[in-house]
């Protein structure tokens, strides 16, 4: 059946309509003509795939990755780096719009490395092959490379055998230095050959479910001159690239001699630029080892005005006893509960940096917190570039009563 995309979704899918049905076309670009074939159907939409271009857009690109038909890593690659911009920024304004009911004017910040940025890569693993799902499915897509990871990880790839793995889940890690870390799930006991893979890769541990089986559990990340341990199950920014970005609008929107508490402080990264203006930093931390990271963070940074406490972040706001000037807030894909954002509301922090990797959710959360603050600058990070994803960060400020 042939039809006309209309316009594009917020996962970057094609729209139009078929019976006065709303059907979801990927790598497809609005005003083409195209022949489709519905892989989905419900009563409300249907999904569709392209069986032929009948009119194809004067915006679409040719992709340079072999596996983007196929592999569900990307989304965006037919489209020009400019246009996946343009995008993402319309995305953001709209759904801003319509869920917190207000008109945004976001700062964009560009990434400078659009192809391998990724400093961490999710894999499966299916009769011995490591890949991507396809998009929608559970067949996986076998993969040798990838445009969005940084080359270490790409050369890990090319020795994939020497896991002799048939199947599970790898991650790999890697940091400034090319060194990379593996993390392995798998109900098997594989006969890894270690000593190839540090032949061939800067191999710095193999964790094998949850226990270290060769080097150590952690390695070391530099960004700005600033030092991070970093556990193999601690979260970090993938992009080290705009994660300096992030760094620097954090850094930048802290007051001198204020006091700051950083909610979900992970290992401490924001807690760690904070403290380079503040007088003093609370970061609180529900997990472990990420609060063991983030002592000795702190410890090999030299900041002595930062105070971690492991514990869930919003019943730890009401226990401390300093007037908190600014609130960082990096939440987890979810956002914030109703709880959690009483107690902001409550706490009367002069400024709130909230950074969100789902804009829905900030969207969401906004609307509450603007019953006492108002935004005064937005940013739109492209932290994953040639996908749908977009990381935003807002920053408010009190209302003068």
């Amino acid at each position: 059946m042939e039809i006309t995309i209309e316009r594009l979704d917020h996962h970057g899918r094609g729209i139009s309509y078929l019976n006065g049905k709303i059907v979801f076309v990927d790598n497809a670009l609005p005003n083409e003509i195209v022949k489709v074939s519905i892989t989905k159907e419900t009563s409300k939409y249907s999904e569709a795939k392209v069986i032929e271009y009948i009119k194809k857009s004067n915006a679409r690109v040719k992709n340079k990755c072999p596996f983007y038909l196929e592999c569900g890593g990307c989304d965006l690659r037919h489209m020009s780096y400019e246009d996946t911009i343009r995008f993402k920024c319309n995305k953001i304004k709209e759904i801003i719009n319509k869920f917190a009911n207000i008109e945004i004017n976001p700062i964009i910040i560009k990434n400078v490395n659009k192809d391998f940025y990724r400093n961490k890569l999710e894999l499966k693993v299916k009769n011995g092959i490591i890949g991507f799902y396809k998009k929608g499915t559970h067949e996986l897509v076998g993969i040798d490379r990838c445009l969005n990871a940084e080359e270490p990880i790409n050369s890990f790839l090319l020795n994939i055998d020497d896991l002799h793995i048939h199947d599970g889940e790898v991650i790999v890690r890697s940091n400034y230095n090319g060194e990379i870390m593996l993390i392995i799930e798998t109900e098997e006991n594989p006969n890894i050959d270690i000593e190839h893979l540090r032949e061939k890769n800067k191999l710095v541990g193999i964790i094998l479910n949850g226990k270290v089986i060769f080097g150590v559990d952690h390695f070391i990340e530099i960004i700005d001159d600033m030092f991070f341990k970093m556990s193999f199950n601690s979260f970090f920014q993938i992009n080290r690239t705009i994660n300096k970005e992030l760094f620097k609008i954090v850094e930048y929107n802290i007051d001198n001699d204020s006091v700051v508490l950083d909610l979900c402080s992970g290992v401490g990264t924001l807690s760690i630029v904070a403290s380079t203006k503040a007088s003093k930093v609370y970061g609180v931390e529900i997990v472990e080892n990420a609060i063991k990271d983030s002592l000795i963070n702190a410890k090999m940074n030299r900041r002595d005005n930062i105070n971690f406490i492991l514990g869930d972040a919003f019943k730890t706001i009401d226990k401390i006893n300093d007037k908190i000037d600014t609130i960082l807030i990096d939440p987890p894909r979810s956002g914030l509960n109703r709880e959690s954002l009483e107690s902001i509301l409550t706490s009367d922090a002069k400024k709130i940096i909230y950074v969100s990797c789902d804009p829905v959710t900030l969207a969401r959360d906004l609307k509450v917190l603007l019953s006492k603050y108002i935004i005064k600058s937005c940013y739109i990070l492209d932290m994953f570039s040639y996908t749908y994803h977009v990381e935003c960060v807002a920053l408010l400020c009190l209302k003068d009563n």
